[in-house]
């Protein structure tokens, strides 16, 4: 229960919907408790009137005693109604509080996925994610909903019926009860169990899903090399070993009907046979006996439920150990920092960085100025730690704002508000992504309250040599994308991209080789459009190719994480071999 001590805040939180919905299954038992009490006075009644002569019986007595019954019925049709009344009241409120705090769940572990940066992705797989958010977010939501409920009837049950029995007969009820004890050894042991399989479940769905996620998303990939078979395969055996621990969780949960099956027929022969004895010692009326066995079936379904109850709750706890894991991921993003004001130059002081779980750092003591106002260009080899710059630059990754190794005008990158920050950025990624809308939603995706004018999106859409495309799609710029924008090519991703940072006139630009798949005409015509969009921005231009680097006037050489030279193009064709290189 450890794990689910996280979900207190939300039943604080629908308090006045809980406590509505227990008061509810309160009143639900202490009406179905009435029903053995009703059946107990009217066989009882009906037995004291009953004169029964040889043959046939006293019409007047028989009709006497059928009103008697018709009496008793219906007041337990009554209580029956009432009950039923509570009862769908209880589910009312206890289900929909649980629906509730599974839409808070869902919402909140959404938005702390949005607040993670790019570390926490390159660990996590994206089924995974969904796993999270899914099926485990499902199960707590049990818990909440149909768990409490049942724990709340199993209690209430308990206290109303054990009581009422104790009171017809404190001896009787101490034999009939007696197995209780080893019914609870029993549930204490298989939930041990329950828990550790339920873990292992959860963590093997995890990687089905991924494994899904990833044979869908690279489909494409997969049915060019003729893979399917082999990627069917790997599918197969996560299937396969999730169904294995699936089945031996099921064999374990088999064992809690047949013992509380057992127990609870002991407890009933108990009741006939000592109940019995105490009818012909004239100690008990068979009204007595009756209600009895009626109290003892009532016992049935919440005793038969406890198992299945507490598969829930073992689930739920799981789960929400798995929910958790993400929740106390750190987010080290600041959103209450100071306001992006940048007027003269960002500054990298000594920057050095290492990737996760890796030991040989991306950057090594990066130190550069960037003048407002200025195109720097980047450039180096492959794996030489462009893209790691501009992530950084970006603020896709933490940097301890103590270091003091991302300056803009004199203050940390850490220490300004990452959404202000955003507001005044525009970032073109080297993996370009499109959303499946149509392409104008993901021109203007980037403009803060999602408008635009015409006339700007055309100029956006000119400046990136989008314009003679157009009338390849079926309806223009409202044609729907598919997923991630496979229904353009490369080079029109790029372009799209690059028109979607155009649009929304930022005063940072970072563009990450967002040429690379255009050919050399279109290339030029690109960079010779967005020269002037960029003319009152500052610009990081990271590329392999010379004709974007020869915008910057400022260009500098990585190698293995550090700055080998740097300069203008013309200093560096002069003065660096490594460069000429390169070129």
């Amino acid at each position: 229960m450890r794990e689910l001590l996280f979900l207190n805040q939300y039943l604080k939180k629908y308090q006045v919907w809980m406590f509505w919905g227990l008061l509810c299954v309160l009143l639900t038992n202490i009406f179905s408790a009435m029903v053995p009490i009703l059946v107990r006075l009217g066989l009882d009644e009906a037995l004291n009137q009953s004169i029964w002569i040889s043959g046939n019986a006293d019409a007047p007595i028989v009709g006497l005693v059928f009103q008697s019954a018709l009496f008793f019925a219906l007041a337990i049709l009554l209580i029956a109604i009432v009950r039923g009344v509570f009862m769908y009241t209880m589910r009312q409120t206890l289900v929909v509080v649980s629906r509730k705090v599974e839409y808070d769940i869902k919402n909140l572990l959404f938005d702390k996925y949005q607040g993670l940066g790019e570390g926490f992705y390159r660990k996590n797989m994206t089924g995974d994610l969904l796993s999270r958010m899914g099926e485990d977010v499902s199960n707590v939501r049990m818990y909440i909903g149909p768990a409490i409920m049942y724990f709340a009837n199993i209690l209430f049950s308990f206290i109303v019926v054990i009581y009422l029995m104790f009171t017809v007969n404190a001896h009787l009820a101490f034999w009939v009860l007696l197995p209780l004890p080893l019914l609870s050894f029993s549930i204490y042991h298989v939930s041990k169990l329950l828990n550790k399989g339920n873990k292992l479940i959860q963590m093997q769905l995890s990687l089905l899903t991924a494994s899904a996620q990833e044979t869908f998303a690279g489909i494409r990939i997969i049915k060019s090399f003729g893979m399917e078979e082999a990627f069917g395969q790997k599918f197969n055996r996560e299937g396969e070993e999730y169904k294995k621990r699936s089945m031996r969780l099921a064999k374990i949960n088999s064992l809690f009907f047949p013992l509380m099956l057992l127990l609870m027929g002991m407890s009933t022969l108990l009741v006939i046979y000592l109940g019995g004895k105490e009818v012909e010692k004239g100690r008990f009326t068979p009204g007595n006996l009756a209600e009895f066995v009626i109290y003892l079936n009532m016992l049935i379904w919440p005793v038969a439920s406890l198992g299945w109850t507490t598969a829930l709750v073992q689930k739920a706890a799981a789960s929400q150990k798995r929910i958790n894991e993400f929740l106390q991921v750190e987010n080290h993003q600041v959103l209450e920092g100071q306001p992006f004001l940048f007027q003269e130059t960002i500054l990298l002081n000594q920057l050095t960085f290492t990737y996760e779980g890796k030991s040989i750092p991306a950057l090594q003591n990066i130190n550069l100025e960037i003048i407002k106002g200025k195109i720097i260009g980047v450039t180096g080899k492959t794996g030489s730690g462009k893209s790691t710059l501009a992530q950084l630059l970006a603020a896709q990754y933490y940097t301890n704002p103590e270091t003091q190794s991302i300056l803009i005008d004199g203050v940390s990158l850490a220490a300004i508000n990452i959404a202000d920050f955003r507001r005044h950025l525009a970032y073109v990624p080297q993996d370009v992504f499109l959303f499946s809308e149509t392409i104008r939603d993901n021109i203007t995706f980037g403009i803060e309250d999602g408008k635009a004018s015409e006339e700007s999106i055309l100029s956006a859409v000119e400046a990136a040599c989008l314009d003679k495309d157009i009338s390849q799609w079926p309806n223009g710029l409202n044609t729907v994308l598919g997923e991630r924008g496979v229904t353009l090519s490369g080079g029109q991703k790029q372009r799209v991209s690059l028109a979607r940072a155009l649009i929304k006139k930022a005063e940072l630009y970072i563009l990450d080789d967002c040429l690379s798949a255009i050919d050399v005409k279109t290339e030029k015509a690109i960079i010779k459009n967005i020269q002037r969009w960029l003319s009152n921005s500052t610009t990081i231009v990271i590329s392999h190719r010379i004709a974007p680097l020869r915008m910057a006037s400022h260009i500098v050489v990585l190698d293995e994480g550090r700055i080998v030279a740097q300069g203008s193009h013309e200093y560096l064709m002069a003065n660096s071999l490594y460069y000429r290189n390169l070129i």
